[in-house]
């Protein structure tokens, strides 16, 4: 009589590496999810103080010199590219921009589109190009917050 081998793994061998797996899943998400925060957050900042170099521009072209009513006017003339129009949101952003009521002025707020997905922190920026982290701006410029450091 001849024993045969039975090959493949039991069910209590399969149960282990799937705990592990979890396991690992649990420690690593919240990981690349700070990660990815983090990413929008820089990239964000950056690209508020390119919109205050934009606006700056159409500013200077302008006469008399007034900011831009829309954002849509800096896309149409090339100063920043069109993804800003596409439903106001970029890097995980949703932008709201107002204009002062002469146009001297203006503030661009951006909030996390997903809150503790896309962003963690509310940014503004006005016609002074300095970020604030947790400001709000009404047209006139940005309200509270504190200044983003040079990063």
């Amino acid at each position: 009589m001849r024993k045969t081998e039975k090959k493949g793994f039991t069910l209590v061998e399969i149960m282990v590496v799937v705990t592990i797996i979890g396991i690992l899943a649990i420690i690593a998400v919240p990981i690349f999810i700070r990660t990815r925060i983090n990413a929008n957050e820089q990239m964000l900042r950056g690209d508020l103080r390119a919109f205050t170099s934009a606006n700056e521009s159409y500013q200077s072209t302008q006469n008399p010199p007034v900011y831009a009513p829309e954002i849509q006017n800096l896309i149409d003339l090339k100063y920043i590219d069109s993804v800003w129009g596409a439903g106001g949101r970029r890097h995980g952003y949703q932008f709201s921009y107002a204009l002062g009521s002469s146009g001297a002025t203006f503030s661009l707020q951006a909030q996390p589109a997903i809150q503790n997905i896309t962003g963690i922190n509310r940014y503004c920026v006005d016609q002074t190009g300095v970020p604030y982290v947790g400001g709000t701006g009404d047209g006139a410029g940005c309200t509270g917050g504190a200044p983003v450091s040079n990063q």
